[in-house]
């Protein structure tokens, strides 16, 4: 099943966010100087931060802005990748962990400057460890962030509990740089803002090809062409053959996520109650968070079981109520569904596909913040910006070797990872 084609029952983040900007179908011809394909956070960053720059740019989408992962996820933002920052700095320099680090500051300074209602909350982010080793990993990255100027805490058994509400984990790193968003209203905000610097945004326009001659790029939709001098690719884990190298530079991997309906003030005030959100460090990470409502929403990545995921579902649900006992009687109402795109060497990659074709995918499940700092880079090598500072490398294209047995081997990898956790 192609990704956009996986099941997303009406998640929470749509009964919540604010309406999305009026949008058509493209009708004929349109041109352009930077056509960017795909609405979710990499593309609408990258088109407005392009129109911001005073290029006209286009935004199209098959579908709705936001409607893949960047309406989909659990509206974490997230500072740095999942390698600690010394290696990162060995292999790719200063720079490069100044930018991850900085990432959520974008996303919030965007979200002030553009006037974005998307419940932004600022109180941090916690990785929580589920063992002795993983707690000695969280030590050397918190020492290893602070030594970087980052505003990191490591807490003990007793403070972990105390700051999730569970009594199931070793301890944690806070991360006060992290904190969360609604994540469909922040990606529909981002279109909103683009439009009012001048971008245009088209839904329902499905690319259906990519060619290039005298006069530039030429991309054709299901709807119209559409003429550009450049082009940038931001569709991530929903990149299709349009590029096919692309396509096959990442693994697509379903996350499921459910939540309830607003917490009894009892419950609410015992379940995290400083209001961060939560990744633990199993093989098959969970994330947790509340909302502005007060429901309690969780997340992992589950198996590619369409079209009806329930055995992630009720591992989901059993999961949370082992967290969470107190959750015990609570229903969950919402269930829904995306996916992550995932690089073999878990970074996110920047390319220059050629002359003017840019992209930028992989965020390895930290999408809200390096997404959007990936929007900006692309905008700056679109707009021949100051390429120098741009923060990250810009990577050679690599196709993941058998890349059509992939979902094999996730499989297998998913199944292996949970007889390692516990079987849950």
């Amino acid at each position: 099943m192609p990704p956009d084609e996986l099941p997303s029952p009406r998640s929470l983040w749509d009964e919540t966010a604010p309406p999305a900007p009026a949008y058509s179908a493209i009708a004929g011809t349109i041109r352009t100087q930077v056509a960017v394909i795909g609405a979710g956070y990499t593309g609408l960053s990258a088109a407005l931060h392009a129109a911001e720059a005073g290029q006209d740019a286009v935004v199209i989408d098959a579908h709705a802005p936001g409607w893949g992962a960047s309406g989909r996820n659990g509206g974490q933002v997230i500072a740095g990748l999942k390698h600690d920052p010394d290696e990162l700095a060995a292999r790719f320099g200063q720079d490069m962990v100044r930018t991850v680090g900085a990432a959520p500051d974008l996303v919030f300074d965007l979200i002030a400057r553009h006037a974005i209602d998307c419940a932004p909350l600022r109180t941090g982010w916690l990785q929580l460890a589920v063992s002795n080793p993983t707690f000695e990993t969280l030590r050397r990255r918190t020492r290893q962030w602070r030594g970087h100027g980052a505003d990191l805490e490591l807490l003990d058994t007793a403070r972990t509990a105390e700051a999730t509400g569970s009594g199931a984990y070793v301890g944690a790193m806070l991360d006060r740089r992290g904190g969360t968003v609604q994540p469909l209203a922040y990606a529909r905000g981002l279109a909103a803002a683009a439009i009012r610097h001048g971008a245009r945004l088209f839904g329902g326009t499905r690319a259906t090809g990519l060619a290039r001659d005298r006069a530039g790029w030429r991309v054709r939709t299901t709807a119209g062409l559409v003429v550009a001098e450049r082009v940038i690719l931001a569709t991530n884990a929903y990149t299709d053959r349009v590029h096919d190298g692309l396509r096959r530079s990442v693994v697509a991997v379903p996350s499921w996520q459910i939540a309830t309906d607003p917490l009894p003030p009892d419950l609410r005030a015992a379940i995290l109650p400083g209001g961060q959100s939560g990744s633990d460090m199993r093989r098959l990470l969970r994330y947790f968070r509340l909302d502005p409502g007060g429901r309690f929403v969780l997340g992992a990545r589950g198996a590619f079981a369409e079209p009806q995921p329930s055995a992630s579902l009720k591992r989901l649900r059993d999961a949370a109520r082992t967290l969470f006992p107190a959750l015990r009687d609570v229903p969950f109402t919402y269930q829904w569904g995306g996916m992550v795109a995932m690089t073999p060497d878990h970074l996110p990659h920047l390319h220059v596909l050629a002359p003017g074709l840019f992209a930028g995918l992989g965020y390895n499940g930290r999408g809200i913040a390096m997404a959007t700092v990936m929007g900006r880079a692309l905008a700056a090598l679109a707009t021949a910006a100051d390429t120098e500072a741009i923060g990250l490398p810009v990577a050679r294209l690599r196709p993941i070797p058998l890349h059509a047995t992939s979902r094999l081997g996730v499989r297998a990898t998913i199944a292996w990872y949970r007889l390692l956790d516990g079987g849950s």
